[in-house]
């Protein structure tokens, strides 16, 4: 939603000027104020009395309001605004942004804007794919704002093709999920979040090992979800062939006491833990140091269990903390579930089924149920960058309300 915010509206002298109307309509409907600047040639194809009348603030269009020396000044306007939209934007001013050529009050409040300017140009089709255009919108683009496609369809040329302002409605859209992902990515800054991610290899000797099919794409996935949100993010990898973020501290490890080892260094230290990897429950008895030979013949493996790291992250948890752990299962599902919810003290367990195909190892989709004491989210099948999304909004929950009990 757009409550309380101040749009700066830039029309130009586009035959879709009329649409302002419509996103004017939209803008105030989502409880921002509007305040619209227009240029001269914009005023040739919608009057200032119906923007006016719409916005309920006289509409600026010269430098000069009067003869006696009052005057608007776009600095301020700059100031003000939490973000500019310029809708339409014709070829013209196209260039004019693109080169500072501050002719009109219109772009002289763009290059005064401190807030993000959102571009949506209209022209026709050869206009629009002019290289001189498109060279302009790279400029733009690269300069930091941000352009608003226009779509193909029929022209007031008469011609049919891509040059057609996108739809008020849909751009109302793209504006207010602009600012509810910028909310969203200080929810977590001045958080320590650590993250386990991929498989646990434990040897048999120098060649072969135990180990599972995990990609570590998952537990990668959150922990960029993490840092997009500002989270101060400790990664910890088993053997896998993934790259992270710069702003990502990785740690690389092997076998499961190796995780388990960085993972009690970390957890003391954060605010929450997600436990995406899948570590191996068994590892040999004992490691051969050399490699075993096949004429040998037949050869009985002993296994013990590997210790369990979430279960002692869960005794080591404080109730400021909040510890997600993850179940692979291939039946008795939300049972199980429920189970590991319990004994790993966990705030809730992330559930994925090997039932649904497609899904859980290598593959870049996943299908989650987030089963906690007082949960049960189902998600459909999604990538595995969404499904991050979704598993992080769960994980903000927990620590607000963690935060808000304390």
């Amino acid at each position: 939603m757009l409550s309380g915010k101040k749009i700066v509206l830039g029309i130009t002298g586009s035959i879709a000027a009329y649409k302002a109307c419509y996103i004017i309509r939209g803008l105030i409907k989502q409880g921002a104020e509007v305040q619209v600047v227009i240029t001269p040639s914009g005023k040739e194809f919608i009057t200032p009395v119906t923007l006016s009348a719409l916005t309920h603030k006289p509409v600026i269009s010269d430098f000069f309001a009067q003869r006696d020396g009052t005057w608007h000044s776009h600095v301020d306007l700059g100031l003000w605004a939490d973000a500019m939209l310029i809708a339409p934007c014709t070829a013209s001013t196209l260039g004019k942004l693109a080169h500072g050529i501050a002719d009109n009050m219109l772009v002289t409040t763009y290059m005064s804007m401190k807030a993000p300017v959102f571009i949506a140009p209209a022209m026709d089709l050869d206009m629009y794919a002019h290289s001189a255009t498109q060279e302009n919108l790279k400029k733009l683009s690269a300069a930091g704002n941000h352009i608003i496609e226009p779509q193909s369809g029929f022209l007031a040329s008469g011609l049919d093709g891509k040059g057609r302002m996108e739809e008020p409605d849909k751009i109302v859209r793209m504006i207010s999920e602009w600012f509810d992902n910028e909310t969203s990515l200080r929810q977590l800054t001045g958080r320590h979040i650590m993250i386990t991610a991929g498989p646990t290899y434990e040897k048999i000797d120098p060649v072969r090992f135990i180990g599972n099919y995990s990609s570590g794409k998952m537990g990668f996935a959150i922990a960029e979800e993490c840092l997009r949100r500002g989270a101060n993010v400790t990664l910890i990898a088993g053997p896998v062939n993934l790259s992270c973020s710069e702003g990502i501290r990785r740690i690389d490890v092997e076998s499961c006491e190796e995780m388990y080892e960085a993972a009690l260094r970390v957890f003391p230290d954060t605010d929450a833990a997600i436990l995406a990897a899948a570590v191996a429950d068994f590892k040999p008895e004992q490691q051969c140091d050399r490699k075993i030979k096949h004429d040998k013949g037949n050869m009985t493996l002993h296994l013990k269990t590997t210790t369990d790291i979430a279960a002692s992250l869960g005794k080591l948890k404080t109730e400021r903390q909040c510890l997600i752990a993850f179940a692979l299962e291939t039946d008795n599902e939300e049972q199980n579930a429920m189970h590991k919810l319990k004994s790993k003290n966990a705030d809730f367990i992330v559930l994925n089924s090997m039932r649904n195909k497609g899904t859980c190892f290598q593959s870049d989709n996943n299908k989650i149920t987030i089963i906690g004491s007082d949960r049960k989210k189902q998600f459909p099948i999604k990538s595995k960058i969404e499904a991050a999304g979704d598993i992080v909004d769960e994980m903000v929950e927990v620590i607000s309300h963690k935060s808000n009990d304390r």
